[in-house]
């Protein structure tokens, strides 16, 4: 049992990407990395047809990542997801997109700090399982560093919100794409080191453009988390070697082939349940990235996982495209 919170190191809500199908693959890589789901908002648990808090008892830690700005609606997901066992319940203050701002939730929650309070308050009271919130450090003009303290002074006075993720870069919420706002405005991690400095009592952890342990650890230096995103999923085998240099774990770094191997058993129930192939190794590609092998096991899964009756034997058939002698 380690002692380091649960947030030490953390892989990011990516939407159409971090699936149960995901976590189930990147728990393999890593035992205590703490894996989020796709944002989810209220809407859709409440009114959409489907199971949106479906997930593996292999993924824990897990934590869920709610998207919506009604305290009620809030409350009601998150006593939902309490009771289904997550570990954690995640307010999205960070999307930017035209889709998330009509709906009055993600990143324009920033310039309603009173609000998001309630909101967590609202959820606090009605589960036992830490209560975050993922933010900017700011969002179209409002982008001084008192507009940062002011959100998170606010939330954790009125709420008693004490944990928080720092996208280290502002949204602007018009005239940028998503994406975009992913990429354009600069990144600024010296914020949240002054936010950790000045609220030293929170847990605050840091998102954006991280790529390495080697960063990750810098980072640790003056925050007491690291979340990444994009690079998870184009290298994730980035994980395996997490918990030996993040949370002093004297376990033998696992193979590649052997996680590949060990999603066997998955992918044979899931088909059995009617999943498709693809939507499970489509996380799986990038495992080889770079190594001999690697662009033939990508191509071989990319053209067959997808067609009709595809099984087992197409991951199979593409792990024999990476040489055995390299004891990958």
């Amino acid at each position: 049992m380690n002692n380091y919170p649960m947030q030490r190191f953390s892989v990011a809500p990516m939407l159409d990407w971090t699936d149960r199908h995901c976590r189930h693959f990147l728990r393999l890589l890593s035992e205590h990395t703490l894996l989020y789901t796709e944002m989810v908002t209220t809407g859709a648990i409440i009114h959409g047809r489907g199971d949106f808090l479906k997930y593996n008892e292999t993924e824990h830690p897990v934590a869920l990542q709610l998207g919506g700005s009604n305290p009620t609606d809030l409350a009601h997901c998150a006593k939902l997801a309490f009771e289904r066992g997550y570990d954690e319940i995640n307010l999205n203050v960070g999307c930017p997109s035209d889709r998330v701002q009509n709906g009055r939730f993600g990143a324009c929650l920033m310039a309603e700090p009173q609000l998001v309070a309630e909101c967590v308050s609202a959820m606090r009271e009605v589960v036992d399982i830490p209560v975050t919130v993922k933010t900017r450090i700011g969002i179209d003009e409002q982008d001084s560093y008192q507009f940062l303290t002011d959100f998170v002074g606010t939330v954790h006075e009125k709420a008693g919100c004490d944990q928080f993720t720092i996208h280290a870069r502002k949204a602007w919420l018009k005239g940028l794409s998503p994406k975009e706002n992913r990429e354009i405005p600069p990144l600024d991690y010296p914020r949240a080191y002054q936010l950790k400095a000045d609220f030293p009592q929170l847990v605050i952890a840091v998102n954006g453009g991280i790529k390495t342990l080697e960063e990750s650890k810098a980072h640790l230096q003056h925050l007491d988390g690291v979340m990444i995103g994009r690079e998870a999923y184009q290298n994730p085998f980035l994980l395996a070697e997490v918990d030996q240099q993040l949370f002093n774990s004297d376990k033998a770094i696992v193979k590649r082939s052997d996680v590949v191997r060990a999603m066997y058993p998955y992918i044979e129930q899931q088909l059995t349940d009617g999943a498709r192939l693809g939507h499970m190794t489509r996380h799986m590609i990038g495992l080889f990235q770079s190594l001999p092998g690697g662009r033939q096991w990508r191509r071989y899964i990319s053209e067959n996982a997808h067609k009709p009756g595809a099984g087992i034997e197409v991951v199979e058939a593409a792990l024999e495209k990476i040489p055995s002698e390299l004891n990958l």
